[in-house]
């Protein structure tokens, strides 16, 4: 399996071990195996099919669409002819597709359903190079007649017609396939404008992959889940490279509001999820022991306090007694076996959270019940991973010690530079962009950090990010919005205070969490709006932000507040497609807001414009109540 293409990889493993089970989709409620044999079949098919429309070495195949395994068929088969797949993200609007689609010069484009083929068609006069529109589920397609239009069985269809007349075909261009080539574009998630595509090759991804196994060795029968977007970088890491390379299971959950459902089911070994993932996960078990009945509250509280004892311990990597070790385990059975059970994370190795800080507090609570969560850090541009914990060696605060072959520095100005096997091999068609982010082979990351006496990196934030207030003090602000999102209340909060002389937050409610607590207070309520604007709601929110200002340092406690009257949205272009905050864009949308909340008011008016998908868009007016925090209440 070294110096392999995927495909070369794909070819060797069906010849090899044909009848494993590779892949799993849950279908109708039934998990459908594919063997490797299978798995190499679809693809070749698949691919032929793309040659015979004239698909050709070089060409690039995007990608959009829900996970699935005609997903990486498509994007193995592209890569079997020597061409590179493009994922797009499928909650992408459709102004986001033509940009991305024109950027990469797509000629083929693979779509999962009627949804992603409409939004293709509306913008048909903006991607007039675009040849052929693959879809992979036909609901709905039936009265579609299109020239463009292909279902992707009448592709494969096409493909085994081509390997009548060409039978050697397929394995010829395989081989023609160097470790060097470039595998997939990967856009980077733009937080500060328009995407970029970042070019990675088969030796970027698998000297990863590699060199991660490595640390955290994956055995052949281990389980994986891919649920989040194959578009991003750490999911490609996973249910692409890493599976290849170490030859997991990769399972693809039956929708996608099914995925804490099939997590359960499948019980993987191994996981890799954003924080919002874990911090969802958190906060819906914080809700739900509240709930619980009396007896089962008091065996958590008897338990938490034995399961922080023993985290804390492995943190700082203290001898356990004797007496604690049998509490542990008294606790286990009774309680943290059946919460990791109701998690899915039963069976987990290695729960890897990466893309923005974890909270500690979330990080204290998945350690406490046993569930084994390491940061990573990385990036596109690095291919997923460059730093990660070691098993044993965990700092709350840090993201981890360098992978093998992995260097890292921190420049004069404080900005993390890495230099590995995995930097990419720049940005397509941006030669102005790579040349100031790649110098030398170091890759300048743009964020800022340090690192201490044993080797491990700890991540401040983005260096253009960073609070320094007025008086002098810095801050990372995603440092105090995951402490504020440890609140089951609080599902999104962006801290302000750049030049300013004191923090401030915009808050999201959790509309499931909070509106479960207003009904069991009788409050009647229509839409989040109205939820938000409610008196209780707010002092529900005030008391939960008095509470966390009394773990922050004195100068970086929330002096004041607002909940905002809608959720920040990817389709607004307040957060990416990766769920991260675009900072700038929320800075300039509610600057008049923002002013408010500096100034003496206690109430502002505001005008705002929500987007829906369809293209439509309505303007709200509404007045927001601005909170100011008694700072006697939030004192340590």
């Amino acid at each position: 399996m070294e110096n392999m293409t995927f495909p070369q990889m794909l070819v060797a493993r069906a010849e090899k071990e044909g009848e494993r089970v590779a892949l799993r989709e849950k279908d109708y409620g039934i998990w459908n195996e594919y063997t490797y044999r299978e798995y190499y079949e679809q693809v070749k098919a698949f691919s032929l099919g793309l040659a015979s429309l004239g698909f050709q070495r070089g060409d690039k195949l995007a990608i959009i669409g829900d996970n699935r395994p005609e997903w990486v068929f498509s994007q193995l088969a592209a890569q079997g002819l020597g061409g590179v797949s493009v994922g797009i993200y499928q909650e992408s609007l459709p102004n986001e597709l033509a940009y991305i689609i024109n950027n990469c010069d797509a000629r083929f484009v693979v779509v999962e359903d009627q949804e992603q083929v409409d939004k293709l068609l509306e913008i048909e006069e903006d991607i007039t190079h675009v040849e052929k529109i693959i879809y992979y589920d036909r609901r709905g397609m039936r009265n579609y007649h299109h020239a463009k239009l292909l279902y992707f069985e009448e592709v494969q269809k096409l493909g085994e017609q081509f390997a009548q007349e060409n039978p050697l075909y397929f394995h010829e261009e395989v081989n023609k396939g160097d470790y060097d080539d470039i595998a997939i574009l990967s856009y980077t998630s733009g937080t500060t404008g328009n995407p970029k595509g970042t070019m990675l090759s088969y030796r970027n991804l698998l000297e990863m992959a590699k060199h991660l196994a490595a640390i955290d060795p994956l055995q052949e029968q281990d389980e994986y889940l891919s649920f989040l977007p194959l578009a991003w970088i750490g999911e490609q890491m996973m249910t692409i490279s890493m599976a290849f390379y170490s030859g997991i299971i990769v399972n693809f959950p039956e929708e996608p509001s099914t995925v804490f459902e099939n997590l359960r089911e499948i019980g993987p070994h191994v996981m890799f999820s954003p924080p919002r993932v874990y911090e969802d996960m958190v906060s819906r078990f914080q809700v739900r022991i509240q709930d619980a009945g009396w007896l089962k509250r008091k065996l958590y509280e008897w338990c938490k306090p034995v399961g922080e004892k023993v985290a804390e311990a492995h943190f700082t990597k203290k001898e356990l007694s004797w007496w604690t070790k049998c509490l542990y385990s008294l606790a286990d059975y009774f309680m943290f076996s059946a919460i990791r059970d109701h998690f899915g994370l039963l069976r987990i190795k290695r729960a890897y959270t990466g893309g923005a800080p974890l909270g500690p507090d979330v990080f204290r609570f998945f350690h406490s019940i046993g569930v084994n969560v390491k940061s990573i850090y990385g990036q596109t541009e690095v291919s997923g991973i460059a730093i990660v914990h070691r098993d044993g060696d965990i700092k709350l605060d840090s993201v981890g010690i360098p992978i093998p072959e992995t260097e890292v520095k921190i420049s004069e100005e404080g900005e993390i530079l890495i230099k590995s096997p995995s930097v990419c091999c720049g940005y397509y068609k941006n030669e102005k962009a790579t040349n100031e982010t790649i110098e030398n082979g170091w890759l300048r990351t743009g964020d800022a950090g340090y690192m201490d006496e044993d080797g491990h990196l700890y991540v401040i934030d983005r260096l253009k990010d960073v609070i320094r207030l007025q008086t002098g003090e810095m801050f990372s602000p995603q440092f105090i919005e995951n402490k504020l999102k440890f609140s089951p209340y609080i599902k999104e909060a962006v801290a302000i205070g750049r030049d300013r002389p004191y923090v401030v937050a915009i808050i999201n409610i959790d509309m499931a969490n909070v509106g479960r607590w207003a009904e069991k207070k009788q409050l009647v309520y229509t839409t989040y709006s109205d939820l938000s604007a409610k008196q209780e709601v707010i002092q529900l929110i005030q008391e939960q932000v008095n509470e966390i200002n009394k773990t922050l340092p004195e100068k970086a406690r929330v002096k004041k507040f607002v909940l905002l009257y809608k959720e920040l949205d990817a389709d607004d272009e307040e957060l990416t497609r990766t769920k991260k905050v675009r900072r700038q864009f929320i800075a300039k949308k509610y600057a008049s807001l923002i002013e408010g909340m500096y100034s003496e008011n206690d109430r502002i008016d505001v005008e705002g414009t929500i987007k829906y998908r369809d293209g439509k868009e309505q303007t709200i007016r509404t007045t927001l109540q601005i909170v100011c925090i008694d700072q006697g209440e939030g004192a340590a």
